[in-house]
């Protein structure tokens, strides 16, 4: 009789990458998109527990640290796919909180004019390829990107953002065979925080660390502490330098955790983790950890760092009454606008 597996357990706190060698404004900069993210999501949950945000909402609270220090190694040229988890690439990646709130909100001044909502939010101005409804499909679309760039070799780097479960889908080994077999200039990014929507990763996966499924399309795969947003930053740095380089993809597997159910801030999987489960990654918060190693390095004290999130609030508060403030779209006449095709 087949046992009952264990649940997920916090990863083990490592021994933190030096911050010493990064230049300051690079620190700050890490920090600032972190706590973007963070509260912009906080701010989402509250506003969809209202019944201000309409339809599903998937928060990446608890992952701040993999799409900030993955970003930070990327230019504005580089391109991100991204999954239904995905308001946290976006703002990593330079968006901004007013047409993402109006998006959430449905409303036309949004970055999808209000027709993508959470789950399809893009802009591909800042080479955001799109948030995607789709469970691994930012991971061909990655590939395309990457392919582009190749066959265009004009030096840019793709980075796919995609969560553990992912990996056991055929676009995933897909993708990354063909990203390995043309030696495109990739980065697949892993964020793992050890449940696809509510199943454990150790009950469809007998493995414990995904970057082992790298060596089978033949590049390197590495495993960090998602809760670092330095181990991430300096494993970013070195995929996107290979890369960039002409040597191939790589991939990095980011042990984290998100804070909240898979939808919403509290809803029918709440029983599927433990207590003590949540209490032991929140003691590891990245955020909280990150400050704490800023401010023994003096290069951030709490005062300038409350300065930073209350900055940050009130830019949200004027972004949600501007968001509310919006216009729904027509349909009359928006309906058809920005369709690829339609019926002759």
């Amino acid at each position: 009789m087949a046992t009952k597996k264990q649940p997920a357990k916090a990863a083990k706190q490592t021994k933190s990458a030096s911050s010493s060698k990064i230049p300051k404004e690079v620190l700050l900069d890490l920090h600032r998109r972190m706590v973007r993210i963070r509260l912009l999501e906080e701010a989402a949950g509250r506003l969809a527990t209202e019944a201000r945000i309409p339809g599903f909402i998937h928060l990446y609270v608890g992952e701040e640290a993999v799409a900030a220090g993955g970003c930070a190694a990327l230019t504005n040229e580089d391109q991100i796919s991204s999954t239904h988890r995905g308001h946290g690439h976006l703002v990593a990646k330079g968006g901004q909180f007013k047409p993402m709130m109006a998006e959430f909100m449905g409303r036309a001044t949004g970055y999808c004019k209000g027709k993508g909502g959470s789950m399809h939010i893009s802009d591909l101005d800042l080479n955001m390829l799109g948030a995607n409804g789709i469970v691994g499909a930012g991971v061909p679309i990655g590939v395309g990107a990457a392919f582009s760039n190749f066959y265009r070799d004009n030096g840019l780097v793709t980075m796919a953002f995609f969560g553990d479960g992912s990996t056991n889908i055929g676009a995933f080994h897909e993708g990354t065979n063909m990203a390995c077999a043309l030696g495109l200039p990739m980065v697949f990014m892993c964020e793992n925080n050890e449940y696809a929507e509510y199943t454990a990763r150790d009950r469809v996966m007998n493995i414990t660390d995904v970057a082992d499924r790298a060596v089978a399309y033949g590049m390197p795969g590495v495993v960090v502490d998602g809760m670092d947003v330095i181990a991430v930053y300096e494993a970013a740095q070195a995929a996107v330098a290979r890369a960039r380089a002409g040597e191939g993809p790589s991939m990095i597997e980011c042990k984290t955790y998100r804070y909240y159910d898979h939808a919403g801030v509290s809803g029918i999987g709440k029983n599927y983790r433990s207590d003590e489960e949540v209490a032991a990654w929140k003691a590891r918060d990245p955020i909280e950890m990150f400050e704490a190693q800023l401010s023994k390095a003096r290069v951030l004290s709490k005062a300038a760092a409350k300065k930073i999130h209350d900055e940050i609030n009130a830019e949200l508060d004027e972004a949600i009454e501007w968001a509310e403030a919006s216009p729904f779209p027509d349909p009359a006449t928006d309906m058809l606008t920005d369709v690829y095709t339609e019926a002759s």
